[in-house]
């Protein structure tokens, strides 16, 4: 009776997840419908990347505090941290599973871990996980056009390179005060 209570079981919702993501990659059409099922599944595997990259970076900061703590008290390292093929996205005001196969979430996953260590800056963290959504985009989902990954990473630079293109734009010199009037004596 109160069916729409229950909460959707999450093992469900990552096998229906895999089984759009591998029914959108494995389309034959080029029909309108195919298409614009290709470019929704492109802005899921979009989100998946950056949030698998942004864990990465997270969990390795995280495993890097553990890491030294147990150092520390003459502990075992704990293991190093393992993406998950599935990611629970925000779509509209609901929650989603999306999944991606498992060698594209180690190697975003590793490129946020790399980001965090210091490893790669954030220019080629950028230009590796594009190369990685050129892939998804074009080789998987065979659209035309891939999409950006990484955006919130491109603003922040863009953000820090106007702040910085501001502090090194010559100020002009303060106009000079005006000389008060002289008084009649």
């Amino acid at each position: 009776m109160f069916d729409f209570l229950r909460r959707p079981d999450p093992q469900a919702q990552m096998q229906l997840a895999r089984k759009a993501f591998e029914n959108v990659v494995n389309l034959q059409s080029d029909s309108r419908k195919a298409r614009s099922l290709r470019v929704r599944m492109a802005l899921l595997c979009r989100a998946h990347l950056d949030k698998t990259f942004v864990a990465g970076a997270e969990q390795t900061a995280s495993w890097q505090e553990l890491s030294a703590l147990a150092l520390a008290n003459g502990r075992e390292r704990p293991p190093l941290p393992v993406p998950s093929c599935y990611q629970k996205i925000q779509a509209g005001e609901d929650e989603v599973y999306t999944y991606m196969p498992d060698d594209y979430v180690r190697e975003a996953f590793a490129l946020g871990s790399r980001y965090q260590r210091m490893e790669i800056n954030a220019s080629q963290a950028i230009e590796a996980m594009q190369g990685l959504a050129n892939q998804v985009c074009l080789y998987e989902l065979r659209l035309e056009e891939p999409f950006r990954a990484l955006q919130f990473l491109r603003a922040e630079l863009a953000e820090q390179s106007s702040q910085e293109a501001a502090l090194q734009t010559p100020q002009a010199p303060a106009a000079p005060l005006p000389m008060p009037a002289p008084r009649p004596s």
